[in-house]
């Protein structure tokens, strides 16, 4: 069995207990914009940019849209899409994010839509793809309740207020709903579930801080203090208290586990071939 056919062909992604990343999420991934504006200190595609010289860490934020084809795409795919995932959807080009996901939507696909959500945007998707409810599913992605701690991690973001606002919205539009903790950015990431739990349609990932130390020194984000947050947050993170949390929501069919926790609470899965860093 491939990566690609391990996810169903609906929302449902609770037996995807056997892959990793955002194959856990979607059969397909797409991107229009190299660079993002939310410039995360932690980025995984900020340093996968950086190491194959695609962009540098200062020039990350400046958003620039392909023109390699993927404003072309124009497939149906015999699952969910993910759209996007190297980058976030920022109002500055959201007209180019609109035309791509009628794109998407008009031959007939599933989208997994995750971001860091800025309110205008996705009021405009809404009303947009009203009529596409059943086939959208927003991902919002909210590490922290406190906004000073997202702040820090993801300077040009939207604070816990405005992603919380979004979410409610985009609910009570009656848009099939679910939220990112990857990466949990604290130790109150049981504040976050109490939070958004309500306004949840479909489920609530929590994920570690994947190669934390690594992607900092990638990203040019190493200065002191960050390190020093950086370890504080991986004390945090340690497998006993990713044993404790994993304790408390086990049993919670909306709360499902990244690979980072699988690994540590013992749900099987396979080792994945490729680069990773």
């Amino acid at each position: 069995m491939t990566m690609k056919t391990i996810a169903k062909n609906n929302f449902d992604n609770s037996k995807t207990n056997c892959v990793f990343g955002t194959y856990e999420w979607a059969n397909e991934t797409v991107n229009i914009i190299d660079g993002c504006k939310h410039d995360c200190k932690y980025c995984y595609s900020k340093a996968m940019a950086i190491r194959f010289k695609r962009k540098t860490p200062a020039n990350w934020k400046e958003e620039k849209i392909r023109n390699n084809g993927s404003l072309n795409y124009s497939k149906k795919v015999d699952g969910t899409i993910m759209f996007p995932s190297s980058h976030d959807i920022h109002p500055e080009h959201l007209s180019y994010h609109i035309d791509f996901i009628e794109r998407l939507l008009e031959h007939g696909n599933r989208l997994l839509i995750v971001t860091k959500p800025h309110f205008d945007s996705i009021k405009t998707i809404c009303e947009q793809f009203i009529d596409y409810r059943d086939k959208i599913l927003f991902r919002f992605t909210i590490g922290s309740i406190n906004s000073d701690i997202l702040k820090f991690w993801e300077p040009g973001a939207p604070d816990f207020n405005e992603r919380l606002k979004v979410l409610k919205y985009a609910f009570n539009k009656n848009f099939q709903t679910s939220v990112s903790c990857e990466p949990m950015l604290d130790n109150n990431i049981v504040g976050v579930i109490d939070a958004v739990y309500p306004f949840i349609t479909d489920s609530i990932w929590l994920g570690k801080a994947n190669y934390l130390i690594k992607r900092l020194k990638f990203n040019k984000a190493d200065d002191h203090l960050t390190m020093k947050k950086a370890l504080q947050l991986l004390n945090w993170q340690s497998d006993d208290n990713i044993q404790d949390l994993y304790d408390i929501y086990k049993d919670d069919a909306k709360i499902k586990w990244k690979e980072s926790i699988k690994s540590i609470v013992g749900i099987k899965i396979p080792i994945q071939s490729g680069l990773d860093i």
